[in-house]
């Protein structure tokens, strides 16, 4: 054979060369496409296609001891040196994705009738519903059962029941009004003698109060043994009638039957006639001295009684429409510890103290002791109660800053979101009232919502630093593009 003949390659070799060559091609294709899997196919631009393109968060580190240094990049804590640890991202992408959910329902015209069911309100108007999105104060966080555990967290039913409220204040004891009278002679003359000469002097019903000398009384008793002689010597209905008229004229001058009883058994007209007293009490004020002389009309004595006793209590404007007549209070007295006095409301003064500002309301008491006596201090407190059924809550598990109030709710699978709510008036027993942002059935933390605050608002703070700086590092890079376009 020539060499130029052994030069040329024969066609077999050709073809086994070339299905060769095909068959390692073919397999490192099959070895790539399983390796990179279905997720790495790429659109004819080169590019994953839209729909399985999915958005990566960065990876945040933090330092142990200090939970507030958060980085991008692993490194050492700028505070103590320790090493910076991944921290753990809580949300959950499919969680984050789900449908907003209905919190409550409520009526459209007034805000404070809630419901968990949908249906009509008291105007008979269809139910709106609130959406959890819409009452949130913050960000939802999660924690794990031990933690819960270790952090001491309690929770609470939102309830619905009566707003039974009791009003704390104070007050003094002062007289009963329709219980106290005043004597007044209806005559003119001078005292002889005083059976009742001070002031705080107990006197009962019919009691010698003063002797007293006047000439309007001689006459009244001159004319009356006179017509009692007549009616004696002469009977007859004529005379019955005189005498009936001349006693009448003793009687309107306040003298006492037996005065006059006196005057027909002896027969003589008496120079002092006994004046008694009408009213069972104390005298609170005394104008007499013996040997003076007293006008018609002049107040003699003023005698209060006591077994029975008015207290004057103090309340606040918000607090005035809770309280109306007949309900219960009770008082308690600073020198006597343990003993509660119980009364009721009698009567709401129309109009405000012009100095306090405050409303006035009066209370009824017994006294059939006397222990009571007036111008005591007391404590005062009355239990009140409204018509309508409210949701209440402990009022611990309320976050109070000044300008808002939160609670955290409990949610699924141990977290918690933060709600703000409507207070209304505080309650007993440590309870509050809840006007708008929770609905009956609900769960409220009454124990270590501060932590969860914290946490809350941390989670916040770092979520609107990132969004931050994302918005700023895209409107760097669309600047940039602008600057290309226009070159």
């Amino acid at each position: 054979m020539s060499e130029k003949e052994s030069g040329k390659k024969s066609p077999i070799s050709v073809i086994i060369l070339t299905a060769a060559i095909t068959l390692i091609i073919a397999g490192g294709i099959a070895y790539l496409s399983g390796y990179l899997g279905p997720q790495s196919k790429m659109d004819h631009s080169g590019q994953l296609p839209s729909s399985q393109k999915k958005e990566s968060k960065p990876q945040l580190y933090s330092c142990g001891m200090h939970p507030t240094v958060i980085f991008e990049e692993p490194g050492n804590c700028p505070i103590c040196g320790m090493k910076l640890t991944p921290k753990r991202d809580d949300t959950d992408d499919s969680e984050e994705k789900k449908e907003n959910k209905i919190a409550y329902w409520r009526a459209p015209m007034n805000p404070t009738e809630i419901y968990d069911k949908p249906g009509k309100s008291a105007m008979g108007m269809d139910l709106v519903p609130v959406y959890e999105n819409e009452i949130s104060g913050g960000v939802e966080i999660k924690i794990d059962p031990v933690t819960q555990q270790n952090m001491g967290i309690r929770t609470a039913i939102v309830k619905k029941g009566p707003l039974v409220h009791t009003i704390r204040t104070y007050g003094h004891i002062t007289y009963d009004e329709t219980s106290t009278y005043q004597i007044s002679p209806k005559f003119s003359g001078w005292f002889e003698k005083l059976h009742v000469d001070f002031t705080g002097q107990h006197v009962k019903k019919g009691q010698p109060l003063f002797e007293i000398y006047s000439p309007e009384l001689i006459t009244a008793q001159e004319e009356y043994l006179e017509a009692y002689r007549n009616s004696s010597q002469h009977p007859g209905k004529r005379g019955k009638e005189l005498i009936a008229s001349v006693r009448r004229r003793l009687m309107y001058f306040d003298v006492d039957k037996k005065e006059i009883r006196a005057i027909e058994r002896s027969g003589n007209v008496k120079k002092t006639i006994t004046m008694r007293s009408p009213f069972k009490g104390v005298v609170t004020h005394k104008n007499a001295v013996e040997g003076g002389y007293v006008n018609a009309g002049t107040t003699v004595y003023t005698i209060a009684g006591l077994s029975r006793v008015w207290v004057e209590a103090h309340i606040y404007e918000y607090e005035l429409y809770r309280v109306s007549k007949g309900l219960d209070a009770q008082m308690t007295l600073p020198y006597l510890p343990g003993k509660v006095y119980t009364g009721k409301v009698t009567y709401i003064y129309p109009y405000l103290q012009k100095k306090t500002r405050d409303v006035v309301i009066r209370l009824e008491f017994d006294n059939a002791d006397m222990g009571l006596k007036p111008d005591m201090y007391a404590d005062v407190r009355i239990k009140t109660a409204s018509k309508e059924d409210g949701m209440i809550i402990p009022s611990e598990s309320v976050i109070r800053s000044g300008e808002r109030n939160v609670v955290f709710v409990t949610r699924d699978k141990g977290k918690f979101a933060p709600r703000e709510v409507t207070l209304g008036i505080a309650l007993d027993d440590g309870m509050v009232q809840v006007l708008t942002g929770l609905a009956p059935g609900e769960r409220v933390v009454t124990s270590g919502q501060f932590l969860l605050d914290s946490e809350s608002k941390l989670k916040e703070a770092i979520q609107k630093m990132m969004e931050a700086k994302s918005d700023n590092a895209s409107g760097k890079e669309s600047d940039d593009s602008f600057f290309d376009d226009m070159e």
